[in-house]
């Protein structure tokens, strides 16, 4: 946790535009990577974050493909009706709005509830408050040649700063938590978004709803309730008690994918097909949507200049890796079914690192052992990696030749790299956002404060 005195450097804010938002409004990220409490922040997330995922797993949503399985458990137990309103609202500016002394009582409560005989992971309550405090008291950053200090919320660009909002967040939605839970209804949040279900009248609805945005000032939600919704990805429908979902695509959002003549390796284009397939079998609930999700997917490829001839062969490899390639020739509702429930019932990539990081309460030896143990078992001495930036002019063969040359040179009887594996990688050239968006501050005065004129 202790910062390197040669490389430390102050935080510095900059802004990324949000294309897929009407008006393309900025969001605001305080470059942490070297700050000086950039290691206690993440030394804070990795023990505090896998405690809250483990407390909140019945009313946190991990992403779409969950928020799914969660709606249709609820159509499958027969809580769904013609009248079941879906609910969603969203808390404004969540990260920056959080009170410091707000968040810390509401961490100290957490802590108190989770803790085994007075302490997490062998360190006290009070010492997790003061490194907590630490991080909170040193948001110092520079924007536009000037030093400011955030005085509320925390940082967007701090480890940590999701961890105590999702904490803080916890305390104030209980009382919608138990009241969902009362009336068997659907209750989760992702972040800073919240999607419930409920069979009340539409005013007593709002009676409820009007009743927590009065609960803290510092938190402010914008409402939508009706008998369709959209949350995260998904579209959602309750049709006569029927459930539907489909893909939802943002009124913003342009038809944009990587381009076919980028300088991306083929595999990067295949793989393009591949993901948006699967994403729309897992979020479309029939058939109908499913095929016209296809086709959005075919001509928004077609508009980044992939040849149709790659991309009906691709489409059709999907379909036959997956034995559905009737589903090409005849929309048949019940193969597809199938394919969904089978799809939408995997694991993602993102809840098997979920389920890999949850540790026991353990005391800070045990904790540090595992993490030295971790990290050995990541090391694999059989195999060399090589990354290198992509090119579709003079390096597009670079691969196959540092292959040829590893193996004239390196792989011979006897040789310590005679059973060493080279794994060749590519690293994505930077978009053009990565150029028109300006970053970094002259070092100067990231380093050399001192001699700066400051104005906090």
């Amino acid at each position: 946790m202790y910062p390197t005195i040669e490389t430390i450097e102050l935080p510095h804010l900059y802004f990324i535009p949000k294309p897929h938002k009407i008006g393309t409004p900025l969001r605001p990220i305080i470059s942490m990577i070297r700050s000086p409490s950039v290691g206690i922040s993440h030394f804070l997330d990795q023990v505090l974050r896998p405690i809250f995922n483990q407390a909140t797993r019945q009313t946190t949503f991990i992403n779409d493909i969950h928020f799914i399985r969660r709606l249709e458990l609820y159509r499958n137990l027969g809580l769904l009706t013609p009248k079941t309103n879906f609910i969603t609202f969203d808390v404004t500016d969540l990260y920056t709005m959080i009170p410091r002394n707000g968040a810390l009582v509401a961490l100290e409560q957490f802590l108190k509830r989770h803790a085994i005989n007075g302490r997490i992971n062998g360190m006290t309550i009070d010492t997790l408050i003061k490194l907590s405090v630490a991080v909170l008291e040193t948001n110092s950053f520079v924007f536009e040649g000037k030093y400011y200090k955030q005085v509320r919320g925390g940082a967007m660009g701090s480890p940590f700063t999701m961890t105590l909002a999702n904490i803080y967040m916890l305390k104030w939605e209980q009382l919608l938590v138990e009241h969902q839970k009362a009336h068997n209804e659907l209750y989760g949040r992702y972040i800073d978004d919240v999607f419930m279900t409920s069979n009340l009248p539409l005013d007593k609805i709002n009676i409820i709803l009007d009743l927590v945005n009065r609960k803290d000032e510092n938190i402010r939600i914008t409402r939508s309730i009706g008998l369709s919704a959209q949350f995260l990805d998904v579209s959602a429908y309750n049709d006569q008690g029927q459930l539907k979902t489909t893909v939802f695509h943002k009124p913003a959002a342009a038809p944009y994918i990587l381009p076919f003549l980028s300088d991306h390796p083929r595999h990067v284009h295949r793989n393009i097909i591949k993901v948006a397939l699967f994403r729309a079998v897992r979020l479309c609930s029939h058939v109908e949507d499913f095929d016209e999700e296809r086709l959005r997917i075919e001509a928004t490829l077609l508009l980044g200049d992939y040849p149709p001839k790659f991309i009906s062969y691709h489409i059709k490899k999907f379909f036959q890796q997956n034995n559905v390639i009737t589903l090409l020739e005849k929309l048949d509702n019940e193969i597809y079914q199938e394919f969904h429930h089978e799809q939408i019932n995997l694991p993602t990539r993102h809840e098997r690192e979920r389920q890999g990081n949850q540790q026991p309460n353990l005391d800070r030896s045990e904790l540090s052992s595992n993490q030295t143990k971790y990290r050995r078992q990541k090391w694999n001495n059989k195999e060399i990696h090589v990354h290198f930036p992509y090119s579709s002019g003079p390096m597009e063969g670079f691969g196959q030749k540092l292959h040829q040359l590893w193996r004239h040179y390196y792989v011979y009887p006897g040789s310590p790299a005679h059973n060493v594996a080279l794994r060749i990688g590519t690293r994505s050239n930077k978009s053009l956002q990565c150029f028109l968006v300006k970053k970094r501050p002259p070092k100067s005065m990231l380093t050399d404060i001192n001699n700066t004129d400051t104005s906090f």
